[in-house]
């Protein structure tokens, strides 16, 4: 299932797939992988993700 929250909290920060990716120490193909679902990234992952966007687990992560 594609990651739509994680890539809509992206965009409205402003931030490249590139440039999170850089910023949390994975490549764009990760970022890529994630937001289109073909990738289950670790609660590590995660969790880098949320800071670098500043959002919760749940806001990018928890499926209702």
């Amino acid at each position: 299932m594609k990651n739509k929250k994680m890539k809509i909290a992206r965009i409205e920060s402003d931030v490249s797939q590139e440039q999170l990716a850089e910023i949390i120490g994975v490549t764009r193909q990760t970022i890529n992988l994630i937001e289109s679902g073909n990738y289950n990234p670790s609660l590590k992952l995660c969790i880098d993700i949320c800071k670098a966007l500043n959002k919760t687990l749940n806001d990018l992560f928890w499926e209702e």
